[in-house]
């Protein structure tokens, strides 16, 4: 398993584990926060790349990679070594597949909101009494892991719950009885035109999924969602079964299978009446644990991608209001010297405008810093208006530099761009772009005080930044 230390490999590396394979891998990342779980298995990692991980005797059967690796390092010692020897390459998706083979497979897809709603599903499905199997692409808590946290948990029952990742095709190994659809949004502008062809790649791939024992495919469809909405329109052909859910916003969505009004909003609770949960159609209350709108579209899809599988409407609401969250998803990280820290994977504008909106009612009256490491430079390049937009809208703002993943243009904008795109908008907000992650911690310590929130999104190395942020803050 060639970078083994990452959120979607190392879930890959534990289902293999579990379902009897000899795992090894490699990651010269060294430690992340998904490694400590392949420890707990005696997984080994090495530190370091090497043709002698292929060239061993016995050689693998196998080798696992991303398929960001085989696009733009066709020359990895690795790749190169496995294809001397005639060993198949793959990508790790068939590896979680693999591992799913007899299973039922509900697959949480869409362009936001996946790893919250599939972690959501699992605990759900796990709380109703259940053993699901599952690949989240965020860390799991270790209640529902069975030992250390994780993105994978491996049990014996039916149901294989996967998150499905559109980019490049990433989902095309799978093959799920029922897909659960949370969003449709323009991203990955490396691959795709624009939402449009965003669309074509689910209807396609909807289009694929296979029955569980002779049964109708399920879509559990998100049609408050404009991108959802018209995939769903263009599905008249299709011959598997839809199951539509929306949030009620005046009046609006009442034509849902699943519907939910939002009643209530606390610090650290949404309050909904739940319409077609119970086979009357009588209005049932839950108080989910979470801030936000998206949350409630979240725990629709989990709502009704759980009664698909038939659960009863008391384990349901049991399960969505019992929900711990997920790792890097609205994560309260704590408190220091008065300033709250939070941590986020968002790094879409969508997913950073929803987020924020969530952070503003948990935290209402606190100064709040907007600070984002930027994945990617195509999306950020892309994209770089609408994040102007949505990051200006906090009290201040830090940019660190932006995390290049699978990019090999590094010049096509930076931080610095995207920080000066924000100042135009917001000329009187405190804005800085300090550089790596440990410069924009040391830099955000200078400049928060007493009363702050401060929320960090992105990908790549975003998550340290809060963690030193609170640590500089605790030795003052």
């Amino acid at each position: 398993m060639i970078g083994a230390a990452g959120a979607g490999a190392s879930a890959a590396a534990l289902l293999a584990n579990f379902a009897g394979a000899d795992v090894s891998g490699c990651d010269r990342g060294g430690p992340s926060p998904y490694t400590a779980a392949l420890d707990a298995v005696q997984i080994h990692v090495a530190r370091s790349h090497s043709p002698a991980h292929v060239r061993r005797d016995p050689p693998p059967d196998r080798l696992a990679v991303t398929k960001a690796l085989t696009a733009i390092k066709p020359d990895h010692p690795e790749l190169v070594a496995a294809r001397d020897a005639g060993i198949p390459l793959e990508p790790w998706q068939q590896v979680v597949a693999d591992a799913a083979f007899g299973r039922r497979l509900v697959a949480v897809a869409g362009t936001h909101g996946k790893s919250t709603t599939a972690g959501w599903l699992t605990h759900v499905l796990v709380r109703a009494g259940g053993d699901p199997s599952a690949f989240v692409g965020a860390l799991l808590d270790a209640e529902l892991t069975g030992g250390q946290p994780a993105t994978a948990r491996w049990g014996r029952g039916p149901d294989f719950v996967v998150e499905a990742d559109e980019y490049a095709g990433n989902f095309d190994a799978y093959r799920p009885s029922i897909v659960a659809l949370t969003s449709i949004d323009w991203d990955h502008p490396d691959v795709f035109a624009d939402r449009a062809a965003v669309a074509r790649t689910f209807d396609a791939w909807i289009r694929r999924s296979i029955p569980n024992r002779n049964e109708q495919p399920v879509l559990v469809a998100n049609t408050a969602d404009a991108g959802v909405a018209e995939l769903v329109n263009g599905l008249g052909d299709w011959d598997g079964r839809l199951v539509r859910v929306a949030v009620a916003d005046n009046g609006s969505g009442s034509e849902a299978d699943l519907v939910a009004s939002i009643t209530g909003r606390g610090q650290g609770s949404t309050t909904t009446d739940l319409i077609g949960l119970a086979p009357d159609r009588r209005s049932i209350e839950a108080r989910l644990p979470t801030a936000g709108r998206h949350n409630v579209m979240n725990a629709l899809v989990v709502a009704a991608t759980a009664q698909v599988l038939g659960l009863t409407p008391d384990a349901i609401v049991d399960g969505l209001t019992t929900f711990a969250g997920v790792g890097r998803r609205l994560e309260r990280k704590g408190e220091a010297a008065g300033v709250v820290v939070y941590d986020d994977y968002g790094h879409h504008p969508t997913a950073i405008r929803a987020t924020m909106d969530a952070i503003q009612q948990r935290e209402p009256g606190r100064r709040l810093w907007a600070v984002y490491e930027p994945l990617t430079y195509h999306r950020t390049a892309a994209f770089l208006g609408a994040f102007a937009d949505v990051l200006s809208t906090a009290d201040a703002v830090a940019i660190a530099d932006i995390w290049a993943g699978r990019d090999r243009n590094v010049r096509m904008t930076s931080a610095t761009a995207l920080a000066q795109a924000i100042a135009k908008r917001r000329p009187e907000i405190p804005i800085g772009a300090p550089g790596s992650v440990e410069a924009t911690a040391a830099w955000l310590a200078s400049e928060v005080r007493p009363g702050d929130a401060v929320l960090v999104m992105g990908g790549g190395k975003s998550y340290l930044i809060g963690e030193r942020l609170l640590e500089i803050l605790r030795e003052r």
